[in-house]
């Protein structure tokens, strides 16, 4: 099966099917591990320190952008964790049942939603993050403080490049045509 397969074994594979077909390795293997790295990451995180307190990698994290951004609209809580407006929507009613988050109308714009860490969800956020932090220390444990800074920057160059430059590169791949708007058939909700 593919997910018992080492990392080391999966370059191996990788570069047998490939041959001498012409690609750039480097950047293949670079964004190969970004995913591999951040699947990892994901897997541990939440089988250690999430899965005691009955929570996702995307609970953790919606309630880690409303907890340093304070009270956020949901478009903007969907932007920052990474996921659909959708999948926000049945991870916020979750976390709303569970006491965890609130959420509450716009008072400018009753199409808006805003969503907040109610008095417990804003104490599971303190008790559990440095438990949450230990766990990225322990993951990045090979590495130096001089290595983790260093990774940081480099991954921050990746954000940075598809931020400022990947909409320009999808409508030249495109051939110049602006992507068609995902329609679900749905009435967009906040």
């Amino acid at each position: 099966m593919p997910g018992q397969r080492s990392i080391t074994e999966a370059e191996r594979l990788a570069s047998a099917k490939l041959g001498g077909t012409p690609i750039r390795r480097e950047q293949m293997a670079a964004v190969a591990n970004i995913h591999r790295a951040a699947s990892a990451v994901r897997q541990h995180v939440e089988n250690s320190v999430l899965r005691g307190s009955d929570l996702t990698w995307t609970a953790f994290v919606v309630l880690w952008v409303v907890w340093v951004w304070g009270e956020s609209e949901t478009r903007h809580v969907a932007e920052e964790a990474g996921i659909s407006k959708g999948t926000l929507t049945g991870v916020a009613r979750t976390l709303e049942s569970r006491g965890l988050l609130r959420r509450a109308g716009h008072p400018a714009d009753g199409r808006l939603v805003l969503l907040s860490l109610t008095d417990k969800g804003e104490d599971l956020m303190v008790r559990l993050f440095p438990e949450f932090n230990e766990e990225e220390a322990f993951v990045t444990g090979r590495l130096s403080d001089a290595e983790c800074r260093t990774l940081a920057d480099s991954l921050r160059q990746v954000v940075l490049q598809v931020e400022e430059h990947g909409e320009e590169r999808r409508r030249t791949l495109l051939g110049g045509a602006a992507p068609a708007p995902r329609r679900s058939g749905r009435r967009p909700r906040a």
